[in-house]
């Protein structure tokens, strides 16, 4: 399956934590890094230097969380445009967001879902395509994570491929949020994900969640990504093929040397996944 991605192998979201230990000494098994623009526009000091010396040795992708792509409100213009000179500042490949809205009259502090409508997707799509004329480029969308589907009309599969087809934007894939929402709403992780277009695939998020009961997870970024994860991982890559793939990790943050370790799970996914295709032309 033929898809462009602005970045390989695996990465991992830069934390301002983490921006000490990786000026000092980088780590060799990350392949580029995430950052989120709305922590890094306009930030000078000795942490915006240091950012900018990462930025110019490894190769960026951006993942925002403020602009609301589903609110009511208005598209906030010189935001985008904030965004826009951030991106060429520092080189980064691709900015994405979420298919979330979080603001209403204010900023809510919270990504809240979009309803699964025909009218919901015109308008996100809308609003998305207003954002790629002003960035000069294709931004890619996340599949979130979700608690209530409030006048739902259409399934969440259905909407995701409405607005990437109608906004003809990419897709960031996020393994967990997959995984989290087919134990929330009770269905298939793998056919879901089989059903989204791998051809529109940017990268992926990978991360940890939080079992508040035994039906109801929550994606909380916190904590090691568990095993069944790994494999819807794994499956994923069966299935389109290998993509990049970044660690997320945003609670309970450990040691970086223990976040690099997953980082080279993600690399064993992908040699794996590379070692079988490989046996099979070999078996030919």
């Amino acid at each position: 399956m033929k898809s462009t991605f602005p970045v390989t192998g695996a990465g991992l979201g830069l934390r301002r934590a983490f921006i000490g230990p990786l000026s000092e000494k980088p780590a060799t098994n990350v392949d580029f890094y995430e950052c989120v623009p709305e922590n890094w526009i306009r930030f000078g000091g000795q942490y915006g230097k240091q950012f900018r010396a990462i930025t110019e040795r490894f190769p960026f992708v951006s993942h925002g969380l403020s602009l609301s792509l589903g609110s009511p409100d208005p598209l906030d213009v010189d935001f985008v445009r904030d965004i826009r000179d951030f991106l060429k500042q520092h080189q980064i490949k691709i900015y994405t967001e979420h298919l979330t809205y979080c603001s209403d009259g204010g900023h809510m502090y919270d990504l809240m879902p979009i309803p699964f409508t025909e009218e919901a997707v015109d308008y996100v799509a809308a609003r998305i395509i207003q954002v790629q004329d002003i960035l000069g480029q294709q931004i890619a969308i996340e599949n979130a994570s979700y608690y209530a589907a409030p006048g739902k009309e259409m399934d969440e599969i259905d909407f995701i491929n409405a607005v990437l087809e109608k906004a003809d934007c990419k897709l960031l894939i996020d393994i967990n949020n997959i995984y989290v929402n087919s134990v929330n709403h009770k269905y298939n992780a793998e056919e879901f994900m089989k059903q989204l277009p791998g051809e529109r695939i940017s990268y992926a998020h990978i991360a940890g969640h939080y079992h508040e009961s035994e039906d109801i997870i929550i994606d909380s970024h916190g904590t090691t990504v568990i095993d069944p994860v790994w494999r819807l991982l794994d499956s994923a890559y069966k299935h389109f093929g290998v993509f990049p793939t970044l660690l997320e990790r945003d609670l309970n943050i450990p040691p970086l040397a223990d976040l690099l370790d997953e980082v080279d799970l993600i690399h064993q996914a992908q040699m794996n996944y590379a070692s079988k295709q490989e046996q099979k032309r070999a078996a030919g």
